[in-house]
């Protein structure tokens, strides 16, 4: 005897299981609250840079805690880029004197792009060769290149500087670059740590096919290694660029002067009144905004390679 399903019979259903919810964390709100807190205390001196370069330089001194700007004005943009008069600048605060604002910026740029594209690529052939190469007293060398990283860089600003010297490259380029133009010890680290990472069979497999090393470092190596090269390319010209001491040593004139000296240059010739806050601002402003442009665009960047390199 067979039975038939009913039409009209109910079918149940299961109630649909209700998503979880999150628990509320206090914990996450107070460190998003403390991350909030040290992102303002970090940020809030360029807005005060800022602030100060769109002030009047004369009215700053009657309202010196106003959070907005006192007497809204750009004569310090003005007075950088050399737009102003001289009895518009004094009147305004300045010292009147002219500045070579682009001649600092081009030497600056040159600077920072030769170090960068020098340093990257020699740093670049010692790492392989102490990471790959074969040959007597390796270890030992390498020990020596970190244990430079420990020295100070005041210990040798006497001796580069006498070397400079004896060369006849004081106030020029090439003094100002020289020092750090082939080696630096943290890139032939950085890249090395890289380098042992690869692969060492698709080397071996192309020395079998025929390829010298040189051919399989510039065939192979490199653009294998475009992501470490790039970061530390970015960070050669950011400390390139930022680099104050050791040009202030050794340029005496515009020829070889940088934009970071170039700001010392504009302070001293503040005029009896006062320091030119407001130009000075505007010029310490006009010099860091490549940096942090490029740091905001690249940031995450830096710390995957530097964490994928293993440094941490």
């Amino acid at each position: 005897m067979t039975t038939t399903a009913h039409p009209d019979t109910e079918i149940t259903q299961r109630p649909a299981a209700s998503t979880p919810r999150r628990r509320f964390s206090w914990g996450k709100i107070a460190a998003w609250g403390v991350m909030v807190i040290f992102l303002l205390i970090t940020l809030f001196p360029f807005y005060w840079m800022l602030r100060t370069a769109l002030s009047s330089n004369n009215a700053l001194a009657t309202d010196p805690s106003s959070l907005l700007p006192v007497g809204l004005n750009t004569g310090g943009f003005e007075r950088v880029f050399g737009m102003q008069d001289v009895e518009t600048a004094i009147s305004q605060g300045g010292s009147g004197a002219s500045i070579n604002f682009w001649r600092y910026l081009l030497n600056s740029v040159i600077v920072a792009t030769f170090i960068t594209v020098v340093q990257t690529f020699s740093c670049a052939m010692a790492a392989y060769a102490f990471s790959r190469l074969r040959w007597r007293g390796r270890e030992i060398v390498f020990l020596i290149f970190l244990g430079s990283l420990m020295i100070p860089q005041i210990f040798t600003l006497l001796p580069n500087f006498i070397l400079i010297k004896n060369l006849g490259l004081v106030d020029t380029l090439l003094g100002v670059m020289l020092p750090t133009l082939f080696i630096s010890s943290f890139a032939i680290f950085f890249l090395r740590q890289f380098f042992n990472n690869i692969s060492r069979e698709v080397e071996e497999a192309a020395l079998i096919d025929g390829a010298s090393k040189v051919r399989v470092f510039f065939t192979l190596v490199l653009p294998l290694s475009t992501a470490p090269l790039a970061t530390l390319a970015l960070l050669t010209y950011m400390t390139a660029w930022n680099e104050y001491f050791w040009a202030l040593m050794v340029s005496y004139t515009d020829q070889s002067r940088v934009l970071t000296v170039a700001l010392g240059v504009f302070r001293a010739q503040a005029p009896g009144t006062g320091p030119d806050w407001s130009g000075l601002m505007a010029a310490t402003l006009i010099a860091a905004a490549p940096m942090l442009i490029l740091f905001a665009l690249f940031a995450k960047k830096i710390v995957n390679s530097i964490g994928f390199s293993g440094i941490k």
